[in-house]
């Protein structure tokens, strides 16, 4: 989402390497360009003079610090003026300690309401809450038979309409029922529309009088840009809104709207659809999401994904098998499982602090599909075949190609791959991490 941005920011901080010291012209130059590139991604223009001012301000006004260079201390107060206007501290959400706490989702029709309530319920499952899905919809009856499917695709309860025409009397209903049968939590999808009318307002209204929701997140479309913005701050003056909650941020929209919406709506937002399977949702991190668009990486984010889906145990055995010096197909399958699981690999990457500014680095293309073909070539390898590579003959090769889609040059290629690897294991356990270290600044220079 914020990749072009995040190259336009990262060529103005570049600009400033090798400079002696950080002076009144090139500050302005730098913040010029910082203009264009910000007004370009489609921020506010209220909210780009808010960040130029605090970061002119404090570039202008702080000295160098001696352990940093020009162009390290200028994306720190940049780093600093982001997270000052997309809210700094965890924006999380917050329920009443008796449960169930309740959590209603507004917004436009087409903005992902229905699966983000999937996504959402998932979330609180994950988190140990057993949770009520209830599709408040009544004018659309696909959007609760989907509602149903995603229920029974995550795991939680549905609450099944008994014919009522009233939204508000079907949540009121959902509630109690979430009450007697002691489920912690309760999401409400309501209806959209394709624009603001008096009719959805009052029925929002009324189901805010009768089960007052703990969280009510306006859900907004990170591709509808600006727009977005000025709708929620409809929605807010009618049901007092406590957050925002940005759908298809894993898109190309411009990311904008993320920079603009605290500053110019008041309200925090509290999560981030990041794709479109049911677990593509995390919370809010004002400070990581600063360090993503400025091409800091986000250390952080990156370990919770890794400890939500690795398998502790089998990383424990691969980690022993390596310490000896093994590592065969095998292994090789389980890792690019394990990647998969943590989600996109372009989403990863970015995650990784210094992989988007290497310099004259070339970073590489990430090809979910490559992936998918060297697992489908694993696949058809046999069990002694991915423990036992010395045996992969020409007509076994064959074999494995025609199995797995390929041809038999890309079985040669993902074998030739695996012994690379292979020769970095086995340097690992004669010469430790300090000679791969040194093999790999060779390479990179």
């Amino acid at each position: 989402m914020f990749e072009k941005l995040s190259e336009r920011l990262q060529g103005v901080v570049n600009s400033l390497r090798g400079r002696g010291k950080l002076t009144e012209s090139n500050i302005e130059e730098a913040v010029r360009a910082v203009r264009i590139a910000l007004l370009e991604a489609d921020v506010h223009i209220s909210v780009v003079r808010d960040v130029l001012d605090g970061v002119k301000a404090k570039a202008l006004g702080q000295e160098v610090l001696k352990s940093l260079t020009p162009d390290q201390h200028f994306i720190k107060i940049l780093h600093e003026e982001m997270v000052r206007v997309l809210g700094e501290g965890k924006t999380s959400l917050a329920f009443p300690a008796l449960p169930p706490g309740i959590l209603m989702l507004v917004g436009l029709q087409g903005s992902g309401k229905t699966t983000t309530a999937a996504k959402i319920a998932r979330y609180f499952l994950k988190e140990g809450h057993s949770t009520l899905l209830v599709p408040a919809d009544v004018y659309r009856p696909a959007a609760q038979q989907q509602l149903r499917v995603l229920a029974k695709q995550v795991g939680v309860f549905f609450y099944e309409p008994q014919g009522e025409a009233d939204p508000a009397a079907m949540c009121e209903k959902a509630v109690s029922d979430a009450k007697k049968r002691g489920i912690h939590r309760v999401v409400i999808d309501t209806a959209g529309r394709l624009h603001i009318d008096e009719k959805l307002m009052k029925e929002l209204e009324e189901i805010c009088s009768r089960v007052n929701p703990a969280e009510r997140l306006y859900v907004a479309d990170a591709m509808a840009g600006q727009s977005a913005v000025q709708t929620a701050k409809t929605f807010h003056e009618k049901v007092n809104l406590t957050g925002i909650l940005l759908t298809k941020a894993d898109g190309d929209a411009r990311g904008g709207v993320v920079l603009s919406v605290k500053a110019t709506t008041g309200l925090p937002v509290k999560m981030v659809g990041t794709g479109e399977k049911t677990d593509a949702i995390e919370l809010f991190y004002p400070e990581r999401m600063a360090s993503r668009i400025l091409g800091m990486g986000d250390v952080l984010s990156l370990i919770e994904k890794a400890q939500e889906t690795v398998d502790l145990r089998e990383a424990e055995k691969t980690a022993k098998r390596l310490e000896k010096g093994e590592f065969t197909l095998e292994d090789l399958r389980d890792q690019f499982r394990q990647i998969k699981k943590m989600g996109p690999l372009d989403q990863i990457v970015g995650m990784i602090p210094g992989l988007s500014s290497m310099g004259n680095i070339p970073r590489p293309e990430i090809d979910e599909r490559q992936i998918k073909r060297m697992e489908a070539i694993l696949d058809s390898m046999t069990e002694d075949e991915r423990s036992r590579p010395k045996i992969l003959n020409g007509s076994r090769r064959r074999r494995i190609a025609a199995g797995s889609g390929t041809t038999v040059a890309d079985v040669n290629r993902l074998v030739q791959q695996y012994l690379e690897m292979k020769k970095m294991v086995e340097k690992m356990k004669k010469g430790g991490m300090k000679s791969i270290l040194r093999n790999l600044r060779g390479k990179l220079q």
